[in-house]
């Protein structure tokens, strides 16, 4: 398909298509002349990823080539990849580890050695909840990692949830993508259902 029809098929316009050409984020279709070139469905596929990395992720265009870098070198496992996608950077530039201090309660480090989990330092989700916890007393509510426990195990059977959907694409495009989506996109709808429960148990707990 030339240019027009990719552009037409994946939702991105032309302008974008050859920004993205340009800066290696798409690699470049069979040229057929000195200034026309034919793409394929691996292209889209990949286009319709550039749009959720950068789009719903949120990700820089360098920090989403870093990502389809390692998808085209065909280096990178699923969970690998999956770090990568949400943004759990092996190398270290995507966070760094939270500001918790040992012995105050509320480290982070506490609740995962609780849980069993082996989690990155990278992860930038570890800052968040320190940074919350540390609000919350600060505001006068004694709120510890402890009390995040029942919590995390929902989280726990939600990841499960998370990760069984994932299964079954072997096309690493598709699993990225579906990745980006099957998480970020999701994240409000979980937020709606927990608020539509809490409504449903103060109806039980209040007016019943």
């Amino acid at each position: 398909m030339r240019i027009s029809e990719l552009s037409r098929r994946s939702g991105v316009a032309t302008a974008t298509i050859k920004y993205y050409l340009r800066e290696g984020l798409l690699p470049p279709g069979r040229a057929t002349a000195a200034t026309q070139a034919e793409y394929g469905e691996a292209h889209v596929r990949r286009l319709r990823l550039i749009r959720a990395l950068i789009g719903v992720r949120g990700l820089s265009v360098g920090a989403a080539k870093d990502v389809l870098d390692v998808i085209s070198e065909g280096k990178s496992d699923t969970h690998e990849l999956l770090g990568l996608v949400f943004g759990i950077w092996p190398s270290g530039d995507g966070g760094g580890k939270g500001t918790e201090e040992e012995g105050d309660g509320l480290g982070v480090d506490h609740l995962l050695a609780e849980m069993g989990w082996t989690v990155s330092e990278h992860n930038p989700a570890r800052e968040v909840i320190t940074r919350t916890l540390h609000t919350l007393n600060s505001l006068g509510v004694e709120y510890g990692w402890r009390e995040l426990l029942p919590y995390a195990a929902l989280a726990e059977q939600t990841a499960t949830l998370d990760l069984d959907q994932l299964e079954g694409p072997d096309d690493p495009l598709e699993k990225a993508e579906r990745a980006v989506l099957l998480t970020i996109l999701l994240e409000p709808a979980l937020l709606a259902l927990r608020r539509l429960a809490q409504e449903a148990e103060s109806t039980v707990r209040h007016r019943g």
